[in-house]
């Protein structure tokens, strides 16, 4: 609690326009009650106003940030949002973020973008400022709208074009030792610990990919959520946990010596797009069926490479990346077509008629007689064998574990325990990025011994608005929301009935300022309304704590007291009681 930043706050003089009917378009919990309570409106697509109940709960959430960054070493700064689009130059990424990165030309014919993150700008930047190795560790951070032009902004703030977000960057010559970037990842990694937990979220840390960002080790901080846009996989015994993309799955039995049981019968199978109706038509189902999935290698000399996974299973790249050492893409239609693939329909037979490397998931040598393309247009073939058909495979093919994990799955840590499926909704991300950037920007400083060494980096991110949108979507009731003492834009809420008879405004307020005084933000429901819509309203805006001052409570040296999570009616307190409950209340929670 800060005394000195402490307000009162009438409703009457504040903005909190309140509604009983839902957007349209809100589909999430977090965007029907954000909109409905008063805390968020539309600009456009994807674009809001924070309202001034939004605006304080972001303001907390920044302040805790700042707060924990700030012990863990960083330094606050501010970069712009519009950046030159020759800053992309080196590292590529305006073309891995494509159409999501919103770019502009002015007047002089400049092109420019707006930021979706600033790993470049911050690189750029020390490339002027770092020229000695003593000046490292060194770790930077900013809060700041970003931009992301998304195809189909949604859910409020959680999917959006416009949005706040904490990104910080920090710079090393070494992976270990107290100037390693080590060091600093795992300062971050409690330090984020720290922030969801004082933000008063249930959250889960989980291995994951770095995605367009780059790098090699990351994490994730979710929200745990039942309406959670991303899948968690669990481990319940050893406690690991990693999203869809980055999941392991523990050892799996396989063998190359499953008996035929079947002869390879080819069919036509026109104008059926989609497993499913292949697998219908052949008389089995997915799990019966092989995908074979066309890929090349990234680097200087490429290769065609084939990832072999069951029908009813999605090949993971990253995972293909670490089977081969290399990175992998997607082939090129024309490309992969030119070389004599039927896309669409291609068999891992290919291995014996093509130079390629192929990869085979575990699982797709679970049977022995599996359903495949045909490596003709409009064809497939069932039958097919491992041991009979390709033999060569056991010798030329590498097995790994190369598609996403689903529960159920065996887990990677203990062994006999399966994988469970949650749901949840990123909040935070911490990567480790090497020398992406520095390497392709030119960011070099000479070490101790007066070499030239790329600077190793980190990058670490939270999205600022989405951590208060997927507070509520996790916090609610059929009511309204239900906000965390220590990030709700107030921590009390009174309430008073018949303002306008003699003495209830000046209680109310007297209160109010006592409150204050001791550091907890309060506001007044000052209106000349009905008590009925007043507790509709403050069910709504889901403040933590809510006194009840009317002429009734008053005469009696009481007023009424109830927690936003009590169901039930408020019960009557001694007037002279009730600064000491809300003050324990508040300092009994997470700040």
């Amino acid at each position: 609690m800060n005394r000195s930043q402490a307000v009162v706050h009438r409703w009457s003089q504040t903005l909190i326009p309140t509604t009983r009917e839902a957007p349209s378009d809100a589909q999430m919990p977090s965007h029907i009650f954000m909109t409905r309570a008063g805390y968020i409106r539309p600009v456009g697509a994807g674009i809001y106003n924070y309202l001034p109940l939004a605006w304080r709960s972001l303001q907390k959430i920044s302040q805790i940030i700042r707060e924990e960054l700030d012990a863990a070493g960083a330094s606050e700064m501010l970069m712009p949002a519009l950046m030159p689009i020759e800053l992309y130059e080196g590292t590529k990424r305006d073309q891995d973020y494509g159409d999501l990165l919103f770019q502009l030309t002015d007047r002089h014919g400049r092109k420019t973008a707006l930021g979706p993150t600033h790993e470049e700008v911050i690189t750029d930047l020390m490339c002027g400022c770092l020229t000695s190795y003593k000046q490292f560790p060194l770790n930077l951070y900013q809060i700041q709208s970003k931009f992301r032009d998304e195809f189909r902004p949604r859910a409020g703030l959680l999917r959006c074009r416009e949005f706040i977000m904490k990104d910080a960057y920090s710079f090393h010559l070494e992976l270990e030792g107290e100037a390693g970037l080590n060091e600093t990842y795992d300062k971050m990694y409690q330090a984020y610990t720290n922030i969801f937990t004082r933000c008063g979220l249930d959250f889960s840390a989980v291995e994951a990919e770095a995605g367009p960002i780059g790098g090699s080790a990351s994490h994730e901080f979710m929200v745990n959520c039942v309406n959670g846009e991303d899948t968690i996989l669990v481990c319940p015994e050893s406690g690991y946990a990693a999203n869809v993309e980055k999941a392991e799955i523990g050892d799996r039995a396989f063998s190359w010596d499953h008996e035929a049981t079947a002869e390879v019968t080819k069919h036509h199978t026109p104008g059926m797009p989609g497993i499913e109706l292949v697998a219908e038509h052949l008389g089995t189902n997915a799990a019966g069926m092989l995908k074979t999935i066309v890929m090349r290698s990234v680097e200087e000399s490429p290769r065609w490479v084939l990832a072999v996974v069951r029908g009813d299973h999605e090949v993971n790249e990253g995972k293909v990346r670490d089977a081969l050492g290399v990175a992998v893409e997607m082939a090129d239609e024309k490309e992969a077509n030119a070389a004599g693939f039927a896309i669409g329909y291609v068999s891992p037979k290919m291995l014996d008629s093509i130079d390629l490397t192929m990869v085979i998931d575990p699982d797709a040598l679970g049977s022995g007689n599996w359903a495949t393309g045909a490596d003709e247009k409009d064809h497939h073939i069932t039958g097919f064998n491992w041991a009979r058909d390709l033999p060569s495979a056991k010798y030329k093919a590498i097995i790994a574990d190369i598609r996403n994990a689903q529960a159920g799955d065996p887990s990677p840590r203990a062994a006999g325990a399966n994988l469970e499926a949650k749901r949840g909704i990123e909040v935070g991300h911490i990567f480790k990025l090497g020398t992406k950037y520095s390497a392709a920007m030119g960011l070099s400083v000479l070490d101790k011994n007066q070499k030239n060494q790329d600077v190793i980096m980190g990058c670490y991110g939270i999205g600022v608005s989405r951590t208060l949108a997927s507070c509520i979507e996790s916090s609610h009731d059929d009511n309204g929301i239900i906000m965390p003492i220590s990030i709700a834009p107030y921590h009390v809420h009174i309430i008073t009935i018949k303002p306008n008879e003699e003495g209830v405004l000046d209680h109310a307020f007297t209160l109010a300022e006592e409150l204050r005084e001791l550091g907890i933000d309060v506001l007044v429901d000052d209106r000349n309304e009905r008590p009925g819509p007043k507790f509709k309203d403050a069910d709504l805006v889901g403040i933590p704590l809510r006194i009840i001052v009317s002429p009734n409570s008053i005469e009696e040296g009481q007023v009424e007291f109830k927690k936003r999570t009590d169901e039930g009616k408020a019960f009557l307190v001694d007037r002279f009681k009730i600064v000491d409950i809300c003050v324990d209340e508040v300092k009994g929670s997470p700040q």
